[in-house]
């Protein structure tokens, strides 16, 4: 995921209830969406952040030796300046880039 071109709100901002509910007919139900692609932007953006930190790991225990590491420190406060998992999230759902769907309307359906 490319997080330089994100439009996500970088700090806390009240949303408009009738959006949401614009999106599934149910406010609640936008709202656990949302949250459940925010756990797996969070996990992706972990992910990324551990595998590109594991190239700095030490095998050594040895405090004496720790030392600053200035791509490491890039890495994190890039990774720190992104916005929220739950920001992201969000703004996907509002731009209707983000994929569910409902078992029960489908089964009834038939």
């Amino acid at each position: 995921m490319n997080y330089k071109d994100v439009d996500a709100a970088e700090t806390t901002i009240t949303r408009d209830l009738s959006e949401l509910e614009g999106i599934t007919s149910n406010t609640y139900e936008a709202i656990v969406i949302a949250s459940k692609r925010a756990n797996q932007i969070g996990l992706k953006m972990k992910e990324e952040l551990n595998s590109k930190l594991a190239e700095f790991a030490t095998t050594t225990d040895n405090l004496d030796e720790v030392f600053e590491n200035r791509e490491q420190i890039e890495i994190s406060k890039f990774y720190e300046s992104l916005p929220k998992p739950n920001a992201l999230a969000m703004a996907e759902l509002l731009r209707g880039e983000t994929y569910f769907r409902q078992p029960e309307v489908e089964e009834g359906g038939e």
